[in-house]
């Protein structure tokens, strides 16, 4: 058993389905995830097993088919998934937030038409607020929904969806008409229901093809373009005109620790990467670990491995008892995902030469790790929650 990453407290359910999922990472994602990533193939296979594991319904209540399972397992089972491959944990990361936010923000019938299917991952949701001109302002947002008698016609662009061409359900965020003063008022989530694929998938809904990529190669990343594309008005989320935004944050901090997990994955296997190689490269007569200045980079790095883990596990136990966590879920999404970048990048620099070589695994690591530095929200984004978060807390009276 490795020694990094132990999570203390767990039932012997999570450590059962952690350990299914292990065996499934070392057997089925790993061995392919190279020769997948560089084709940039989408893993289907390895998707077809997630869902006969029923991992697509991991935290879906067990009244719609889930398994009702926490936060802090669905964390680690990222943690493990990413560790084999981040591209496979990012096909379950926006699926997993769109079925949060039905599931605590949506009407009872909304939770009975999607949560069973998006438990049996035959639905399968995609995640969509930023815009091509968009950054971290979502107050800004452009792309704009007008009442027309019962349905809603949607006219605008949306970019950076993951699962944006392979899912069929998509959470959006669009302006709307509230006449509130603030801009954040007037936004709304609309559930739109799409075919699988690409182009003209809907009248006036086109999803362009897949955005090449640095890395997260696999998982597929789109655009998608409204042209006045009707909906029914039954698809707002919560039957709730203006509650958008707080129902996208909602999933948002879900998913940053959900991102945290997976700089924690990538963190576990660059570190098993080096570590290995430390002890198998010799250089003037012993192994490469026998060094100082390659044996204190490894005790580094797993410090550092270590610490993120901690407060990525943290931020999920807080959610999972009902606390806010705010700051912390933007403490762990910031320090993982930098922590992930330096461990990374240490790695690579212990490989040497052959890190540079796509025959060796941390190659794909470097090209994914910076991605993290962006997904939900900033470094930049989330110094300035925390400090928001910590200037209340600590506000003089």
């Amino acid at each position: 058993m490795a020694r990094l990453a132990q999570t203390a407290g767990l039932t012997e359910i999570q450590q059962e389905i952690l350990a299914t999922v292990k065996t499934f990472v070392d057997k089925e994602i790993i061995p392919h995830a190279t020769a997948l990533e560089h084709a940039d193939a989408y893993p289907q296979d390895i998707v077809d097993g997630m869902k006969e594991m029923g991992l697509f319904g991991l935290t879906i209540p067990e009244e719609f088919g889930g398994l009702g399972e926490s936060l802090l397992t669905y964390a680690l089972v990222v943690e493990q998934i990413a560790r084999g491959w981040m591209s496979v944990s990012g096909v379950i990361n926006t699926h997993f937030i769109v079925a949060h936010m039905i599931a605590h923000h949506g009407t009872d019938e909304q939770k009975q038409r999607y949560l069973p299917q998006m438990a049996l991952g035959e639905t399968r949701g995609s995640f969509s607020m930023s815009e091509p001109d968009l950054g971290s302002d979502v107050a800004a947002i452009k792309t704009k929904a007008v009442a027309d008698g019962d349905d809603f016609v949607i006219d605008g662009a949306k970019m950076w969806l993951t699962n944006g061409g392979t899912s069929n359900l998509t959470a959006v965020l669009v302006k709307t008409d509230e006449g509130q003063p603030k801009p954040y008022q007037n936004l709304t989530c609309f559930l739109v229901e799409k075919p699988v694929g690409y182009g003209e998938v809907a009248p006036g809904l086109i999803i362009p093809g897949k955005i090449d990529k640095m890395g997260y190669k696999g998982v597929d990343t789109t655009e998608m373009v409204f042209k006045g594309h009707r909906v029914a008005a039954g698809q707002i989320l919560g039957g709730k005109r203006g509650g958008g935004f707080a129902q996208m944050m909602d999933g948002v901090e879900v998913g940053r620790v959900n991102v945290s997990a997976r700089a924690c994955g990538i963190s576990i296997r660059a570190f098993e990467l080096a570590i290995e190689y430390a002890q198998q490269r010799s250089t003037f007569g012993k192994p490469i670990a026998e060094h100082q200045a390659i044996a204190f980079k490894l005790a580094e790095m797993a410090t550092k491995v270590e610490a993120a883990h901690a407060l990525m596990v943290n931020a999920a136990r807080l959610k999972d008892s009902g606390e806010r966590f705010d700051v912390e879920a933007g403490m762990a999404k910031l320090l993982a995902s930098e922590y992930c970048a330096e461990v990374t990048q240490e790695s690579f620099r212990i490989h040497g030469g052959y890190g540079y070589s796509k025959e060796y695994e941390i190659e794909r690591l470097m090209r994914e790790a910076p991605f993290l530095l962006i997904g939900e929200g900033t470094s930049e984004i989330q110094k300035t929650i925390i400090s928001r978060g910590l200037l209340k807390e600590y506000k003089l009276r």
